[in-house]
Formats: C-alpha cells, sequence, structure tokens
C-alpha cells in the first residue's frame, strides 16, 4: 500500500522530533544546560530574520531562512560533529550526505529533493544565500562562547589565533560587518585571559 503525500509528510515531522534529542556542547546563555539541535537551528533562523542586512551580498531572506531550519536534520542520524571535535572533514560530510538522502527521502520525491537541494547548497556554501547561511551558523556559537566566558573554547584548549582561522574566513565570507564585531569580541575576550 503506497503513503500519500500527507502521511509521508506527517512521517518527517515525526522524525525530525529527534533533533531535540541531539546535545550540542554550546550551552544555553544562561549556562543551566547544553543546547539542543532544534533549538540551535530556531535561533539560526531568528538572527537570519533580524540580521539579513548584513549579509556580504544580495540574499532571500526566506531561503536562508529555510536552510537555517534544515541545515542541522543531518545530526539526527550522525550527532553533532563540533568544531573543535577533530572529526575527520571527509569522513563526516559523507555521513552526513547519507543521513539527508535518508530523511528527505522520506517526504513526497518533490518535495524531498527541493529540500535536500537545499541543504546541498548550504552545504557548499557557494550562493549568496549558503554563504550567509553558513556565516550565522559560526557567529552564533562565536557569540555563545564569548557570552558565558570562555564555553567550549575553554573547554577544549581552543586559542586565539584558532578561533579567528576557525570562525573567521566563513563569518567573513558571508557577513564581513558581523565579522568586524566577533574579532573585537574575541580579541578583547583573550586579552582579558577569560581562556
Amino acid at each position: 500500500m503506497q503513503s500519500t503525500a500527507l502521511e509521508k509528510q506527517l512521517n518527517f515531522l515525526r522524525e525530525i522530533d529527534r533533533l531535540k534529542s541531539v546535545v550540542r556542547q554550546s550551552p544555553l546563555l544562561d549556562k543551566s544546560r547544553k543546547e539542543n539541535s532544534a533549538e540551535h537551528s530556531w535561533h539560526l533562523a531568528m538572527y537570519a530574520l533580524l540580521l539579513s542586512e548584513y549579509a556580504s551580498g544580495p540574499v532571500d531572506t526566506n531561503r536562508v531562512l529555510r536552510m537555517l531550519l534544515i541545515h542541522d536534520i543531518v545530526e539526527i542520524d550522525v550527532g553533532d560533529f563540533p568544531i573543535h571535535g577533530g572529526s575527520s572533514a571527509e569522513l563526516q560530510a559523507e555521513q552526513e550526505a547519507t543521513a539527508a538522502a535518508r530523511l528527505f527521502g522520506l517526504l513526497p520525491q518533490q518535495q524531498g529533493d527541493e529540500l535536500l537541494a537545499l541543504w546541498q547548497e548550504f552545504e557548499r556554501a557557494e550562493s549568496e544565500d549558503a554563504k550567509f547561511a553558513k556565516a550565522l551558523d559560526r557567529f552564533q556559537p562565536l557569540l555563545i562562547n564569548v557570552v558565558t566566558g570562555g564555553g567550549t573554547w575553554t573547554e577544549n584548549g581552543v586559542s586565539l589565533e584558532q578561533v579567528f582561522s576557525r570562525y573567521g574566513p566563513v563569518i567573513k565570507r558571508g557577513a564581513p560587518l558581523l565579522w568586524s564585531v566577533c574579532e573585537k569580541w574575541v580579541t578583547q575576550h583573550f586579552a582579558a585571559g577569560q581562556v
């Protein structure tokens, strides 16, 4: 018996509820607990809604919102790969691509294909929309680390140079003005000896 489009969509929505259980390294700003990947995705969508004027080029905010809402859905299958975790980028990309095919494949074909293509566009980070989305995906955890007095940087012994090399190019490429703010925050943070 073939599933209807609605049954497939509802099945996908039930499946992505699991994103709420994927715990990230970043804490909430009040440090009460670690955020989950669903919260991270929602928060990034709000960043896009409010900060799109700082993109390096013209962006379609609706597309950026959609990218950010789906960008970490693959973590349902593979978990979170923290930027400081030292995992293999190739292995991560392979595992995430497999997860994306499975998860978006739960949807009716046209809808699944559209979301998979949007996810792939985010991963390539070549379009203005994707460059900005990627920049926000780096900006939010940087802000969290600064506000929480070091957060995952302290936990992982991250240096000023590592922050500049890991966050800088991606944020600067997609949102140069946001990177100029980040440079000041990070420099002040490390100068104060907080990490």
